[in-house]
């Protein structure tokens, strides 16, 4: 099925023409674009016309910080240098800005980062470790709260329900579940089946779910794009059509080529996500997978549609498979979903990842096999080699710094990350810096030249676990 075209304003420069949107970019083997349109979401066709930008780098210049680009985490890293620090920096993106992971996810904002769940953090780092990264954590969530409260970005607060899709998950919830109200006081609670129905939803393949409370539903594009204009307002440059196609380092200066020029600066911070092509520098060399996501939206649901379904709150919904379905009732009725399928951006246009969408919800919701599908897209995520993501500083001699790894939690943990990566840019002390997620850089992975064949590999091993077996 065709997805909806995007929509095409020119950039604000009124200097560059923008050029199609490739659907089958492919970070491990793609030439970086250059201002391409935005893929054709939900979102951009919702989120009204992209606020102005500084147009595309046509001339060479020095800065006092490079943050390299423009999602969520870009934007809130320029943020803060600018509001905490009074450093305007100058942001450069490829593409259109906000045109990667930020204007293609699900607007899930969760209490969480990375793969990992608290219990894993316990046995990986201990309970003491593991407390204080969750007050980290937990910290970081109010942070992006509080930046949602400021813009209308269509948020549906209401908590996360977590669904167990077979009868054998419910003891894992009620494990996480425990774990999660005795061990780090939160207020999780199991929902029978039947609870789940009354109260939240009608889903036909849960056995039941665990709720948490802390759990935020945006319009994703909606609010990057007021995080634009609160950092332009600040006086943060965002040059897109700006790939960084050379890098080289000269007496500590940093000078980043790009097609209309080349930016010198002393201090580069990296937020490119899934999007992060290979060779950009070599601190980021086989350091992330970059996994697709697809997602779809449903046209726009009849109050009678929805009754049937038991659609009866927006609260959003992650279920237990590895390969997990995220789905929700969006503000206008519409129902979106999304999970893991295609390998490789050359595949990501086969009818058979769309088609494995539609049987997820109508596993789901049965009612809603005959509602036709509006949007259909599908987008990167980062993901580290062990899970849990990094916010550093790679090598102390360089100043070079970046945020990645955030396994599809990105959407509040975004805020979080780019607040302390301008920290980290600006030197700032803390005690939170010997946490794992800060004192050390992204694991390598000996295999990294065969990933997307191990890749292939754990992808059916993972549909027999949670299936079959």
């Amino acid at each position: 099925m065709a997805a909806n075209p995007a929509v095409a304003d020119p950039l604000s420069s009124g200097s560059f023409k923008e050029s199609p949107y490739d659907p089958c970019y492919d970070p491990l083997v793609s030439a970086t674009g250059r201002g391409q349109a935005y893929a054709p979401t939900y979102w951009v066709d919702t989120a009204g016309a992209p606020p102005p930008d500084d147009g595309p780098v046509d001339h060479d210049f020095d800065a006092d910080v490079v943050v390299i680009g423009s999602g969520f985490t870009g934007l809130v890293t320029a943020l803060n240098l600018a509001q905490e620090f009074g450093v305007k920096a100058v942001v450069l993106e490829a593409n259109r800005a906000v045109w990667g992971c930020t204007s293609r996810n699900g607007g899930q904002g969760q209490n969480a980062s990375g793969r990992l769940y608290r219990s894993q953090w316990i046995k990986r780092w201990g309970l003491d470790t593991a407390k204080r990264l969750d007050a980290e954590i937990h910290g970081g969530f109010d942070y992006w709260k509080s930046l949602v409260e400021s813009i209308d970005c269509d948020a549906q607060p209401g908590g996360h329900l977590y669904t167990a899709h077979r009868p054998k998950k419910m003891a894992f919830l009620e494990n996480e579940c425990r774990v999660m109200k005795d061990v780090f006081g939160y207020g999780t609670r199991m929902l029978s089946r039947e609870e789940l129905h009354e109260r939240y939803v009608g889903d036909q393949e849960a056995a039941g779910a665990m709720y948490e409370p802390d759990g935020v539903g945006v319009h994703p594009l909606k609010l990057a794009f007021g995080y634009i204009r609160k950092a332009r307002a600040l006086g943060v440059k965002i040059h897109p059509a700006s790939p960084v196609l050379g890098w080289e380092t000269i007496n500590g200066v940093h000078h980043l080529r790009t097609p209309g020029g080349i930016v010198r600066a002393r201090r580069v911070a990296v937020a490119t996500g899934g999007y992060t092509p290979q060779g950009l520098h070599k601190s980021l060399s086989n350091k992330i997978m970059p996994i697709l996501s697809n997602s779809m939206v449903t046209r726009v649901l009849t109050p009678q549609e929805r009754e049937e379904a038991g659609l009866k709150s927006t609260t959003f919904i992650t279920d237990t498979r590895t390969l997990r379905f995220y789905y929700r009732l969006l503000p206008d009725g519409s129902m979106q979903i999304g999970s893991r399928s295609a390998l490789t951006g050359a595949d990501a246009q086969n009818s058979r990842h769309l088609d494995l969408l539609k049987e997820g919800l109508y596993r789901k919701f049965p009612s809603l096999r005959n509602v036709p599908i509006a949007y259909s897209w599908w987008g990167w995520v980062d993901v580290s080699h062990d899970m849990m993501p990094r916010i550093t500083q790679p090598d102390p001699k360089e100043q070079i710094f970046y945020a990645f790894g955030y396994g599809g939690n990105g959407v509040s943990f975004s805020a979080h990350a780019g607040r302390r990566l301008a920290e980290r840019v600006m030197g700032k002390d803390g005690k939170h810096w010997d946490l794992p997620i800060y004192n050390s850089p992204l694991p390598g992975h000996m295999f990294a030249p065969f990933r997307r064949l191990g890749q292939a590999m754990l992808y059916k091993y993972y549909y027999l676990r949670d299936e079959r077996f």
